[in-house]
C-alpha cells in the first residue's frame, strides 16, 4: 500500500491545543467493525459498550519533562528531548540543531545544573548522550525541563498532570499515551463495577511518535524500538479472559502494539520484559487484541495505518471524514473513537 492511501483532510482548528475541562467528557466515536456502523456518543458512556468480563489493557508509563534547552561551549542555543535511557546516565536523544551537535559537543543545561556530551550518531539520526550531574537526575529534570508535547500544539500547557493518565507510574515516556487521557477515576470505578477487569502493560513511548513516514511503500518503513515490560499478575488477568471467551481491549496504540509483541499464536501472554520495533499495518493479524481505544491520529503516520489494519482502511477513512464533518477534536488532546 502506498502512503498517500492513508492521507485525509483536516482543517487546522479540528486540531486540539489544550485538554478537554472534564477528561471523561470528551467526545466518544463507536466502531462496530462487524457492522461497520458509526455512533456519536461521549467518552462516560464507553461502560455502556464494555462486558462484564472483559479485561481493558493500559499502559502506565509515566512521561518525563524530557525536552531541555540549552547551550553550548560557543552558547549556540540547542534542544534536545529525552527518547530512551540507555543505561546508567546514557540517554538516546533528539537533538536541534542537528548538523551542530556531533561527538563530542558539550551542552550546559539550566546554568550548569546539568550537563551532557555527545558521545555518538545513530543510524537514525538521533544522538547518545551522557549526563554528568550533581544530585538526582530526575528531579533536576523536573526543575529545569519542559513536558514535550508534539510539534502540532502551539498553545502552552498550563497544567503538567493534564499531559499525563491518572494511572502513570513508572517514568521514561517522552510522548503520552494519549488514549488513556480520557479516564478519570470515577469512570473506572464504574468500569470496576460492571466486572470488568483491569491489567496494566508498561511502554515507553519514543522516537516512533515524532518520526513520520516518508517512504511511498509504507511497507520500507522502519519503526524505532520501545522498552516494554508486563507483570504476572497483569499478564494472568489478560490470559483469563482470553481463555473465557472475553474481550481483551487495548487501551491506545501502545497498549495494542505491547500486546501484539508479546502475545504467542493464541492471544495468550506471559510476564516479560523487552523492546519492541513492531509495525502493524493492513494485513497484520491481530493475535490479542479484540478492541482498541485510541484518539484520532496524524495523516500518514503509523498509527492510522494500525487502526486501519484493525478495522479496515476504508472504514476508518470514512470514520475520519464523518469526524471532520462532526468537528471532532483531534491529537493527542483531542476525542477518541472506540473500536469493538
Amino acid at each position: 500500500m502506498e502512503l498517500k492511501d492513508f492521507n485525509y483532510d483536516l482543517p487546522e482548528e479540528l486540531i486540539a491545543q489544550v485538554p478537554i475541562k472534564n477528561r471523561d467528557e470528551s467526545r466518544l466515536m463507536i466502531l462496530d467493525r462487524k457492522n461497520l456502523t458509526i455512533e456519536d456518543k461521549i467518552f462516560k458512556d464507553i461502560v455502556d459498550y464494555l462486558e462484564p468480563g472483559d479485561c481493558i489493557v493500559r499502559n502506565n508509563t509515566k512521561v518525563i519533562p524530557a525536552r531541555l534547552y540549552g547551550k553550548k561551549e560557543t552558547g549556540a542555543n540547542v534542544e534536545f528531548v529525552l527518547l530512551k535511557n540507555i543505561e546508567g546516565d546514557m540517554w538516546e536523544a533528539m537533538v536541534r540543531p542537528g548538523n551542530k551537535l556531533h561527538k563530542g559537543a558539550k551542552v550546559k543545561f539550566g546554568d550548569g545544573l546539568l550537563n551532557a556530551e555527545v558521545m555518538e550518531t545513530t543510524e537514525d539520526g538521533t544522538r547518545i548522550v551522557e549526563f554528568k550531574y550533581d544530585g538526582i537526575f530526575n528531579e533536576i529534570l523536573d526543575q529545569i525541563g519542559l513536558m514535550p508535547l508534539p510539534p502540532y500544539i502551539h498553545e502552552s500547557l498550563k497544567e503538567n498532570d493534564r499531559y499525563q493518565t491518572i494511572y502513570a507510574k513508572y517514568d521514561g515516556s517522552a510522548a503520552a499515551p494519549t488514549a488513556g487521557l480520557h479516564f478519570t477515576p470515577e469512570l473506572f470505578n464504574r468500569i470496576k463495577e460492571k466486572g470488568i477487569e483491569i491489567a496494566n502493560v508498561t511502554l515507553h513511548v519514543g522516537i516512533g511518535t515524532f518520526r513520520p513516514v516518508k517512504e511511498k511503500n509504507i511497507e520500507e518503513h522502519h519503526m524505532h524500538t520501545e522498552h516494554y515490560y508486563i507483570k504476572k499478575e497483569d499478564a494472568e488477568k489478560i490470559n483469563k479472559a482470553k481463555l473465557s471467551g472475553n474481550r481483551v481491549i487495548a487501551v491506545g496504540t501502545t497498549s495494542c502494539r505491547t500486546l501484539e509483541t508479546i502475545s504467542d499464536e493464541n492471544g495468550m501472554v506471559k510476564e516479560c520484559e523487552g523492546d519492541t520495533g513492531i509495525y502493524i499495518y493492513p494485513g497484520y493479524k491481530f493475535k490479542c487484541i479484540d478492541g482498541l481505544i485510541t484518539n484520532f491520529h496524524l495523516p500518514e503516520s503509523t498509527l492510522i495505518m494500525l487502526v486501519s489494519a484493525f478495522a479496515g482502511r476504508d472504514y476508518i477513512m470514512k470514520a475520519y471524514k464523518h469526524a471532520v464533518e462532526e468537528k471532532y477534536r483531534f491529537f493527542s488532546f483531542g476525542d477518541a473513537m472506540f473500536i469493538r
